[in-house]
């Protein structure tokens, strides 16, 4: 009982390993992912060659597909003479059924074994001329890429990504792309890498899905041409804070940067109010700077990092929206704003009044402002001075 799990490379015949063609020669029959593979008609002849394509076909969605090539795997495995599982590109590059088999077969007591190949990345690189390691190339998936908002890549650093397998996807990828990257931003599709069908066409990202593709298609997006990412400009504030860097930055420390961030914020709301998107660009900024430094003094100084301070916010963004990180059903904003009140409420269950929490930093008119709001919610609002005076006198 056993599962060998082969890399039949990016496509090209001779990129197929001299493991992978004996494991394949000394086989009876082998099961394919998918028969989609240029190297499929180079096995040898005497295998008998069975494939998961059906699969694709009677399922909604590929996390179906996979789980059931999954189980059928692992069935298949626990038979005397086990299973040849063969993949595209290596094993363990971009295939979600192998690290799910790996796990699974751990479990059973199922023994694994992995016959590398060559993956996709190599021959793309090669067709770009792109160093893997000079740059900091970052490495996704095309798939998991175009179902998100906004793209989990720095874009200081070059980025491939891999199964762009129809205009569909090429669509919504280069949608969320757009996120993070100007329209005009030059990408590079490569379609085949290494193989006798190979191309390569560079066109702006909003032409991304102007082209055909297949499934043998990845993207490379280079880096911006000035300094965009958030981690790089952490970077410039650590080295303004270093031994060799800016004298006054390595003064500060919390209070004496709380006038800056007061007057900071107070220029952003003076931009936003005037409605100068320019300006509002240019005082975000100079607030996110005085937010980046508070956050590298406390890194210095051993009390949180800038991950703590994004771990913190994003947890408690997720935790009041249940009705989108959950299966709590909405009805309009203000149930929204009401839910998320009552969950603040649950938050600070134990912690005193309702009344703590409100900032004594905020201007005195801002302060009774919020606390009126919040004795609101339990019934202390009027709606004409007589009655506040009449409750005043009542309390007296």
């Amino acid at each position: 009982m056993s599962i060998c799990i082969v890399g039949l490379g990016p496509g090209n015949p001779r990129h197929l390993t001299l493991e992978a063609q004996e494991v394949l020669k000394a086989a009876r029959e082998v099961w394919l992912r998918t028969a989609r593979h240029p190297v499929v008609p180079h096995l040898p002849a005497h295998l008998t060659v069975h494939s998961f394509d059906p699969l694709y076909d009677a399922a909604e969605n590929f996390a179906e597909v996979y789980r059931a090539i999954v189980q059928e795997v692992l069935r298949l495995g626990e038979r005397p003479e086990g299973i040849v599982y063969a993949v595209p590109g290596h094993p363990l590059v971009g295939e979600a059924t192998v690290t799910e088999i790996l796990r699974e077969a751990r479990e059973r007591g199922l023994e694994v074994r992995i016959v590398e190949g060559v993956s996709f990345v190599e021959p793309t690189l090669t067709a770009l001329g792109v160093d893997a390691l000079g740059p900091g190339l970052q490495i996704y998936d095309g798939i998991d890429l175009a179902a998100r908002r906004h793209p989990p890549l720095n874009p200081d650093l070059p980025a491939l990504i891999g199964q762009v397998h129809s205009r569909t996807l090429a669509s919504d990828l280069k949608l969320t792309l757009m996120n993070q990257y100007p329209d005009e931003h030059p990408v590079t599709l490569v379609v085949a890498a290494g193989t006798d069908q190979e191309r390569v066409l560079r066109v702006p990202l909003w032409e991304l899905d102007h082209h055909e593709v297949n499934h043998l298609t990845s993207l490379y997006i280079p880096p911006l041409a000035v300094v965009s990412g958030f981690e790089s400009f952490q970077e410039t504030v650590a080295r303004l804070r270093a031994p060799d860097g800016c004298p006054w930055d390595r003064a500060q420390t919390h209070e004496s940067l709380r006038s800056h961030l007061l007057e900071e914020t107070y220029e952003a709301l003076a931009a936003l109010d005037a409605g100068d998107m320019d300006k509002l660009r240019e005082e975000l900024g100079d607030l996110l700077l005085q937010i980046v430094l508070h956050a590298q003094i406390a890194t210095e100084e051993g009390d949180f990092r800038m991950a703590d301070v994004i771990a913190g916010i994003d947890a408690k963004i997720k935790r009041r929206h249940p009705h989108v990180w959950g299966d709590v059903k909405v009805h309009g904003a203000d149930e929204v704003l009401n839910r998320w009140e009552r969950l603040k409420e649950q938050e600070r269950a134990g912690e005193g009044s309702m009344l703590d929490g409100v900032s004594s930093a905020q201007p005195a008119l801002l302060q009774a402002y919020v606390y009126g709001e919040r004795v609101a919610r339990v019934g202390f609002d009027w709606s004409r001075a007589a009655e506040v005076a009449e409750k005043v006198r009542e309390e007296l």
